[in-house]
């Protein structure tokens, strides 16, 4: 018998799975929905997690590890998917093109013929990098976008484009109940301290006294979203009506320059590490990437709260109360 809950305890237990649920976004997911009361079954290959992420929850009764690479069918009984397998920084995603086209493409196709055999609600985790080097600003979902299909980007891309696609088309042909998120650029506790991404670059060279080497002139905009917003948008789209599948945008509409996020690092890390333009900007880097928050607002109730300084001391403190020669850089890109 199929049942209805909410995100709430004391609703009924459903067993929920996670894939990439030892990464980043994905071992705080996991926090929630354990947290929460749920079964919560954590699916990761390790390549760029950490099993330290989930250290803490080995021994919860509802929660189990399984070490499985989602390119691969894995036969389970659940009521629920999130699926978030993918490795998501340039470096990672374009150490190995082939592999990450393959986890976007085939890890969608396999989580989704899950969904449809036992008639699982499947959420996915997209991202804004559907949209390219925009050429609209800020992006709304309706916006198609700009990407190169065949620049060094494109497998991750390209590969988030073609696995939107199979979610749609698996919704429309098997009637496969989906959840569709563009993820913008998220921050927080737990971001792999090698991953290259600029926050946690630019933290790591702070306290070290490092210089902090930006791409580029330092103009070009992002905006940064802490994860427990992020995290919020999430549960507030798997629990919507269900002719709300998607794309719906989650980040943070607030706009900083590469330059004054250094900046502002440096600061709150309490050093005096120059600035410097140290390498030319990546290919296809977009000079440009704000989300159009408005569907997400009118039809989630959601907006994100912690304010960029505030997420960036946080994610510092993480910073400082780890020992980074227990990481490795799961890439030699960095």
């Amino acid at each position: 018998m199929r049942f209805s809950f909410r995100y709430t305890l004391g609703h009924m237990v459903k067993r929920i799975l996670v894939t990439g649920g030892a990464g980043f976004l994905g071992s705080h997911l996991c926090d929630r929905l354990v947290s929460m009361g749920h079964d919560v079954v954590c699916l990761d290959n390790l390549f760029t997690s950490q099993k330290s992420n989930i250290e803490h929850l080995l021994g919860q009764k509802n929660f189990e590890f399984v070490r499985h690479d989602i390119t691969e069918p894995i036969m389970l009984e659940v009521d629920e998917i999130f699926n978030l397998a993918c490795p998501a920084a340039p470096g990672h995603y374009q150490y190995n093109p082939i592999k990450t086209m393959k986890t976007s493409v085939l890890g969608a196709i396999n989580v989704l013929g899950l969904a449809k055999r036992v008639r699982a609600k499947i959420f996915h985790a997209s991202t804004s990098e559907v949209y390219g080097d925009p050429d609209v600003h800020p992006q709304p979902e309706s916006y198609r976008g700009n990407v190169n299909p065949i620049g060094p980007r494109a497998c991750y891309d390209e590969g988030k484009r073609a696995a939107e696609t199979l979610f749609f088309d698996y919704h429309r042909q098997n009637k496969v109940n989906i959840r569709v998120v563009r993820i913008f650029n998220t921050y927080g506790p737990r971001m792999h301290p090698y991953d290259g991404r600029v926050v946690s670059n630019f933290i790591r060279q702070a306290l070290a006294g490092e210089p902090i080497t930006i791409y580029g002139a330092g103009t070009q905009t992002r905006s940064f979203c802490y994860v427990d917003d992020l995290l919020d948008g999430f549960l507030a789209l798997m629990n919507a009506p269900d002719d709300l599948p998607g794309p719906v945008n989650i980040g943070n509409p607030v706009e900083f320059t590469i330059r004054e996020l250094a900046e502002m690092t440096v600061e709150l890390c309490g050093g005096s590490s120059p600035i410097i333009n140290a390498k030319p900007l990546p290919a296809d880097d977009p000079l440009q990437r704000c989300p159009d928050i408005t569907l997400a607002q009118t039809r989630l109730g959601w907006a994100p709260r912690v304010q960029l300084r505030e997420g960036l001391a946080r994610t510092i403190a993480y910073f400082r109360s780890i020992d980074l020669a227990k990481f490795r850089a799961p890439t030699p890109n960095f």
